[in-house]
């Protein structure tokens, strides 16, 4: 089953890679995590969640141990769109360009350049359905991939994978 998952991780970039993106402008990095990395990216976890105080980084990370493959896309060097709509907070776009180093993701970020990110999300996500995978779309997996420099971005989400009788993801 794992060689199946990772190649369904690999459709899964593959329609993360080609959904639509605002203006045709693409700043979707995406990474697929395997073996040892994952094994990693699990003690991680549970290291930063003990370290910070903050919940459920274990339990996430109980999940991604089970996993033999996790897709992970972030959103990298990400321009805003110029469209000056102000969802980002700001009035204009040029206004966007001072980037602070936040807590666990760094922004602003221009906000249609998030939706890029969820509707790639979202075309992974259905392709990993289409497949009969388990799965599911975790935060905590990209705060400390990118932390750990598994792959770079502002802003970064894992999706692991599984097969077996329940999905272990849900399991909360």
């Amino acid at each position: 089953m794992d060689e199946i998952l990772y190649n369904v991780a690999e459709m899964m970039a593959l329609s993360a890679r080609t959904a639509p993106k605002t203006k045709g402008e693409d700043y979707i990095t995406i990474k697929i995590l395997k073996g040892k990395e994952i094994k990693d990216l699990a003690e991680k976890m549970e290291e930063y969640g003990a370290a910070t105080g903050k919940p459920n980084y274990d339990r996430d990370a109980r999940g991604v141990k089970v996993s033999p493959a996790v897709l992970l896309l972030a959103l990298n060097n990400a321009k805003p769109a110029g469209l000056d709509c102000g969802a980002c907070g700001f009035t204009r776009c040029d206004q966007l360009q001072l980037k602070r180093e936040g807590n666990e993701f760094d922004g602003p970020v221009c906000a249609w350049r998030l939706v890029d990110l969820g509707i790639a999300l979202g075309s992974a996500v259905k392709t990993a359905s289409l497949f009969n995978a388990d799965n599911r779309i975790i935060y905590r997996i990209g705060v400390v991939a990118r932390r750990e420099g598994m792959i770079e971005g502002e802003v970064a989400i894992g999706v692991p994978l599984a097969a077996t009788g329940k999905n272990v993801f849900f399991d909360r």
